[in-house]
């Protein structure tokens, strides 16, 4: 078999992601999310505090064909202080409550656009996942925490939530850019075993785990790289694999943009390559670019919906 062969992702594979009142089977087409910044210091420069136009710019992205809304309250950004979490709380308050009126007439693009959307909520301490899900919208919280105590799976567990474990070291919105890798996959495959454990202690089902390699966080170029050629590995454990591919700073690295919103045709380039390997949900900012990639892949590779 030639490395290209054993590479490709197994699309015949069969896996459930469990979310609170329903669930989405694969195979299937991979999942675009959507990501809506309800704060003003995003890298990409497209947050707003403004609810009514973050409503809209998620309006947009589900028109689009998003399957996933990702809303954030704060920017991931490490030379920023993280949001108190009062100030956080209200952000996504202000989101949630209008939630309902932002799907409720629009139409999915095609037949295999998940509808209603699923809506995620990106955060990582434990007090707002407690508070998000409680709002009833929320099916899935993507934490870029890296899951150090089993305090978040418990929560997701307690309302039926599935959780996305993102791969990185130390804490949240502190910079590790000094952080070397001798096998970033071996490193990224054990550190995975552990927060499966780690989220089976606490109670939560497998199939409502999804993974995330965590590109560009306490990672260099090569390590990035390295991530997109050998996603495959990730195979092993059967579940859902997250991308963040959108305007990485990867892209800017390779192409010498420092601009991330110029970096929207590497963001398709990630796409094509990680779908190849096994990825099952891409988060972007073009909502729209990257569906049109998905669905065209999709018919390339015969994949079923």
């Amino acid at each position: 078999m030639r490395i290209a062969e054993r590479e490709m992702w197994n699309y015949d594979r069969f896996m459930r992601l469990k979310l609170p009142e329903r669930v989405i089977e694969f195979p299937r087409r991979p999942l675009v999310m959507g990501i809506v910044n309800v704060n003003d210091d995003s890298f990409s420069g497209d947050g707003t505090l403004d609810f009514d136009q973050a409503i809209l710019l998620a309006r947009k992205q589900m028109a689009a064909g998003a399957d996933v809304i990702d809303v954030g309250a704060e920017s991931a950004r490490t030379n920023r202080a993280a949001v108190p979490v009062a100030e956080e709380m209200r952000r996504f308050s202000g989101f949630l409550e209008r939630w309902n009126d932002a799907w409720s007439d629009l139409q999915p693009r095609d037949e295999a656009q998940i509808w209603p959307p699923i809506l995620s909520a990106n955060t990582w301490r434990n007090e707002v996942v407690e508070g998000v899900l409680k709002s009833g919208n929320v099916e899935m919280v993507n934490d870029m925490g890296a899951l150090p105590d089993g305090r978040n799976a418990r929560v997701c567990a307690n309302f039926g939530a599935a959780l996305l474990i993102m791969h990185s070291v130390g804490e949240p919105k502190v910079s590790h850019f000094q952080q070397k890798w001798e096998d970033v996959i071996g490193a990224m495959e054990r550190f995975f075993e552990e927060k499966i454990e780690l989220a089976q202690a606490a109670g939560l089902a497998d199939e409502a785990v999804i993974l995330d390699p965590g590109i560009d966080f306490a990672k260099q170029q090569d390590d990035n790289l390295t991530i997109y050629r050998e996603l495959a590995r990730l195979q092993k454990f059967g579940r859902p694999l997250l991308v963040p591919v959108s305007r990485k700073t990867v892209i800017g690295d390779v192409l010498g943009l420092p601009d991330p919103t110029s970096r929207d045709a590497g963001t398709i380039a990630c796409i094509s390559s990680a779908m190849k390997r096994g990825g099952q949900i891409f988060r972007v900012h073009q909502v729209g670019a990257a569906w049109q990639a998905v669905k065209t892949l999709q018919a390339i590779l015969a994949i079923d919906c």
